[in-house]
């Protein structure tokens, strides 16, 4: 049996943790400072093998070297994103398999919030870094709107008990965003409220199930009438695919922001 853990980070960052019950054995997904790691490590006696990255930007990787300073291990991750030590390079299709915690992670490749993110799924569960958020999606840095589009399609094909495990708590204020996009949801309202009630008491709302963020995550609702109708009340203009309404709902979020 697999127990994910959360190692929080910065303000608002997860590091996830994969641990392999009745065993010492732990494998880090984007370690962006090493010291919560360190002193999680220090606290448990656990032994890290190996480290996944998503994607290269500085709150999922600036840990790296310090992580491996003390425990060498291997660390996977997308090509051409130009991240330090990295010594597995993993594409679409590759497993990355974790011996000595009896798993496997397949990898998907995700682009849109950077040229080269990937995600790993393993057994029900979705590590997918900054690509969908619980109640959003990550912001097009480098890819493209057709890119982001397509990534969010690939997860959204998952299988609906798919456990989100993202990097950031952000579910509260991009259930704001996702009310002016469908204030009348019933779904959402719900969440809205389950959402304020774990938050109150510094309760994680990651992970969260794959069917619940079809029902009320608006990126994920892009080729549904009621949200392209609301993108084009937003565009004052005709829409005339799913890639248009995520595109400008998209746009819509980051003016807001």
């Amino acid at each position: 049996m697999i127990n994910i853990f959360p190692v929080p980070a910065f303000k608002d960052n997860y590091i996830w943790i994969l641990h392999r019950q009745e065993t010492p054995y732990v494998a880090i997904v984007d370690p962006g400072d090493a010291q919560p790691v360190l002193d999680m490590l220090d606290r448990t006696g656990y032994q890290p093998l190996a480290i996944l990255i998503t994607h290269h930007h500085r709150d999922h990787t600036g840990g790296i070297k310090q992580l491996l300073e003390r425990y060498p291990m291997p660390v996977y991750g997308p090509p051409n994103e130009g991240i330090a030590d990295l010594s597995n390079v993993v594409v679409e299709g590759d497993q990355v398999s974790l011996q000595k915690l009896g798993c496997e992670l397949d990898v998907i490749e995700v682009p849109g919030h950077t040229r080269g993110h990937v995600a790993y799924y393993m057994n029900g569960a979705l590590f997918c870094g900054d690509t969908l958020f619980t109640g959003g999606c990550g912001r097009l840095f480098e890819g493209t709107p057709e890119q982001m589009y397509q990534s969010l399609k690939k997860i959204a094909a998952l299988p609906a008990s798919t456990q989100v495990y993202c990097a950031h708590e952000y579910t509260q204020d991009n259930l704001i965003f996702a009310k002016v996009v469908e204030p009348d949801n019933p779904d959402l309202q719900t969440r809205i409220e389950d959402t304020q009630r774990l938050r109150l008491i510094n309760q994680p709302t990651v992970p969260a199930p794959l069917s619940l963020e079809m029902a009320t995550n608006p990126f994920l609702r892009c080729d549904l009438p009621n949200v392209t109708e609301a993108a084009e009340k937003f565009a004052l203009k005709s829409l005339n695919s799913g890639v248009d309404t995520f595109s400008t709902v998209r746009y819509w979020k980051d003016t807001l922001d």
